[in-house]
């Protein structure tokens, strides 16, 4: 296969591979809604849950590899084979031996972290103590979802990228039968998905060694930290993950402060980051999944112009997505929140609250997209000061602005804040590369911003027109509904993009021959 389709294919693969997973994932929280709704057992999950899944956001989106891959990278470029692997070795004995540590620890502590994650927990011993037992169950995940992570970062390094994109379809999977087969046996039902997580994990991990060994890429761990290179990565570990995981961090804060409202409100949040974040999913994760080896393998070469243009590449990809995906999730929330949740338990209180979380955390999206990609291309160069420094900065802002918005707008003053210290985030980041001289902005952004503004436009004019009202959605059947849903949100699709051909832009051929101007084949272990 030529150079010039190399990304698009990888692209490609990553994004239906995760739009598996996501399908599966809404599938899966129809079901929690439709059993469990947003219950006290349920706030008490995904406090359990939200904990190690924390972690998974660091690692299994992404994050991870933007702190590992262009380590990995330089490495290969000036060691052989042989030497790479042993550094590999080295390193995955390194990292399971403090997430062994920390994961027993953590164990241990299991109360104190419910009371410093969910403080509010502490004046309702009810959902506390689920909390804790369900903690107990679900925080070996931590260490497996992190070792899945670090196979799946060896794999992306080698060009391999289905793998570990297709590797979350096991978590939707196993809690899906978690939630129908198991959580009648349990006394507190909830329960089932907490023993759902800890199987997930194993299943995960094991699913990762079976293809690092068909691809000879499988390695005994090995405990070496006195090895300079095993010391450099646990060294830029921390502070790499802190400086590209605001976003989950955001969202733990989230919990937070929503642990003081009032009952449901920490589902209400997380059906509503779902939906939101099913873009983010689909399309922000696959490009820095695929973009982040390149843009490694060009700082490694001094290819200068060649990152410049794939950070340029990658920055209009996530506009093209993440607007027209803001605007119709704003637009559209209520008609998909009802179609999607509002089954069993889920009633029609739960509609209105999920609703005005997705159109807080819709406004946040473009900016949480971009931030993904202008965070890689520090990473890739292995700059890891200035982004550790906005994300502090962006944290604070996230406290500051959640501190002032809870009152007001409970909540969606939560999910608000999230967005705006995403926006700042993102401003930061791109003002830092452009003054540095590392990004430089190409040509064609006056062009490609008017082709934007007139597909928005019209896809807009589109659902202001004919969109059905929250009225007349309530009144109708579900498979009503879903019909409805289906065509509305596909005449938006196919208006956006047909609106992009007839200003000129074609989104395959630039996702082709965009691609192609910068692309070359990634560095691989020669074996």
């Amino acid at each position: 296969m030529s150079a010039k389709k190399s990304l698009f294919k990888s692209t490609t693969i990553v994004s239906s591979m995760t739009l598996l997973s996501r399908a599966l994932g809404f599938i899966r929280d129809m079901l929690m809604a439709s059993l469990f709704g947003a219950t006290a057992g349920f706030d008490a999950f995904l406090v359990a849950f939200k904990i190690p899944n924390f972690m998974r956001g660091l690692f299994a989106e992404g994050s991870f590899s933007q702190a590992f891959v262009p380590i990995l990278a330089e490495y290969q470029h000036h060691h052989s084979a042989k030497d790479t692997l042993q550094f590999i070795a080295r390193t995955l004995g390194g990292l399971a031996g403090i997430l062994f540590i920390i994961t027993f620890l953590c164990e241990i502590l299991a109360p104190l972290i419910v009371v410093i994650f969910a403080p509010g927990f502490v004046h309702d011993p009810l959902r506390y103590q689920m909390a804790i037992k369900m903690l107990w169950i679900t925080f070996p995940y931590l260490m497996l979802i992190s070792l899945t992570a670090y196979c799946a970062s060896v794999l992306h390094s080698q060009g391999h990228f289905g793998v570990a994109a297709f590797t979350p379809v096991i978590l939707n999977v196993v809690l899906i039968a978690a939630g129908i087969y198991f959580s009648p046996f349990f006394l507190v039902h909830e329960q089932a998905l907490a023993w759902g997580v800890l199987v997930a994990g194993i299943i995960q991990l094991a699913f990762q060694v079976i293809f690092l060994a068909r691809y000879k890429l499988f390695v005994r761990p090995r405990w070496h930290l006195q090895d300079p290179h095993v010391k450099r990565v646990m060294k830029n570990m921390v502070p790499a993950l802190f400086g590209v995981s605001v976003m989950q961090i955001g969202l733990l804060i989230n919990t937070f402060f929503a642990s003081f409202l009032k009952e449901g409100s920490i589902s209400w949040l997380y059906y509503a980051d779902r939906l939101t974040f099913f873009p983010l999913g689909i399309f922000g994760v696959a490009l820095v999944t695929v973009l982040l080896p390149y843009l490694s393998n060009f700082h490694a070469k001094s290819a200068n112009e060649d990152f410049k243009s794939a950070l340029d590449w990658g920055l209009k990809m996530v506009l093209l997505i993440s607007i027209p995906a803001m605007l119709g999730l704003i637009m559209m929330s209520n008609p998909i929140v009802s179609t999607l949740f509002h089954h069993g338990k889920f009633n029609a209180a739960d509609v209105v609250m999920t609703e005005q979380g997705v159109i807080a955390f819709a406004i946040g999206l473009p900016s949480f997209m971009a931030t993904k990609i202008l965070a890689s291309a520090f990473y890739a160069r292995q700059e890891i000061k200035q982004p550790v420094r906005i994300a502090a900065i962006t944290v604070g802002a996230n406290i500051v602005l959640n501190c002032l918005l809870i009152l007001p707008l409970r909540h969606q003053g939560l999910a608000l804040g999230t967005s705006l210290a995403a926006i700042i985030n993102a401003a930061l980041l791109y003002q830092s590369l452009y003054r540095t001289g590392i990004y430089q902005p190409q040509r064609g952004w006056g062009r490609f911003f008017l082709q934007l503004l007139f597909a928005n436009s019209m896809m807009v004019l589109l659902l202001v027109w004919g969109a059905p009202t929250k009225e007349g959605w309530a009144n109708w059947q579900w498979h009503q509904q879903v019909l409805t849903l289906f065509i509305w949100l596909t005449a938006a699709v196919v208006v956006y993009f047909s609106s992009l051909w007839l200003s000129g832009l074609r989104f395959k051929d630039y996702l082709m021959h965009g691609a192609s101007s910068f692309i070359h084949k990634p560095l691989i272990i020669e074996r």
